[in-house]
C-alpha cells in the first residue's frame, strides 16, 4: 500500500533537508565561484588583445553551446583518463568544477553584456577627469552596469539551482537523488 505524501514527510524529512541544503550548497558554489571565474573571462573577454578575447570567446561559445550534463560527463569520465594526475578529484569536485565553469560561461556574458550597456561617453568623461582605467570602470561603470546585470545574474542562480538535479547522475546525494531514494523506499 502506497504512503500518503504527509506520512512521507515525517518519516522522511531528514533527508528531504539535508538534500534540500545539498542542492543549495551546490548552487551558492556554482554562482559564487562561477560569478569570480565570469568575471575574469568576462574581462579577458572585453580585452584590447584580440588573441586573448578570442580564447575567451571559445571558452563561452564551448561551455554554453553544450549540455551541462555533457560536461559533466566529460568531466568525471574522461579528464580522470586523460590527465591520470587528477584522480585524487572526488566525485562531488567534478560535479562542482563543472557547474562552475558552466555557470562562469553564463555569468560572463551577463557582465560583459552589463559593461557594454554602459554608454561609452562615461567611460571617456571618467577618463578625462583623471580617472584611471580601473579606477573609472569600479567607480563608473561597474554601478551603472551591476543595475542591468542584477536580475540576469538572479536568474542565472535560479538556472544554476535547478541545474543542480543533474547532479543526480553522476552520484552526489542533492534532493533529487534523496527524492528518488524515498519514493523507492516508500512505493512498497
Amino acid at each position: 500500500m502506497n504512503k500518503g505524501i504527509i506520512e512521507v514527510w515525517c518519516a522522511y524529512y531528514p533527508i528531504f533537508l539535508k538534500g534540500a541544503i545539498g542542492t543549495l550548497e551546490y548552487a551558492a558554489i556554482a554562482v559564487i565561484f562561477g560569478s569570480i571565474v565570469g568575471t575574469l573571462i568576462a574581462i579577458l573577454h572585453l580585452s584590447k588583445n584580440k588573441v586573448i578575447g578570442a580564447i575567451a570567446n571559445v571558452y563561452v561559445i564551448v561551455l554554453r553551446g553544450t549540455p551541462l550534463l555533457v560536461q559533466m560527463y566529460i568531466a568525471y569520465l574522461f579528464l580522470p583518463i586523460a590527465f591520470p594526475a587528477l584522480n585524487f578529484i572526488t566525485k562531488e569536485q567534478w560535479v562542482v568544477i563543472s557547474l562552475i565553469l558552466n555557470s562562469s560561461a553564463y555569468v560572463s556574458e551577463i557582465i560583459r553584456g552589463g559593461i557594454l550597456s554602459v554608454d561609452p561617453g562615461q567611460m571617456e568623461a571618467a577618463r578625462s577627469l583623471g580617472l584611471s582605467y580601473g579606477k573609472a570602470m569600479r567607480k563608473v561603470i561597474l554601478p551603472q552596469a551591476f543595475r542591468t546585470m542584477l536580475p540576469s545574474i538572479i536568474n542565472q542562480f535560479i538556472i544554476s539551482l535547478k541545474d543542480t538535479s543533474l547532479v543526480s547522475v553522476i552520484g552526489p546525494r542533492e534532493l533529487t537523488q534523496n527524492g528518488k531514494i524515498i519514493a523507492a523506499n516508500s512505493a512498497s
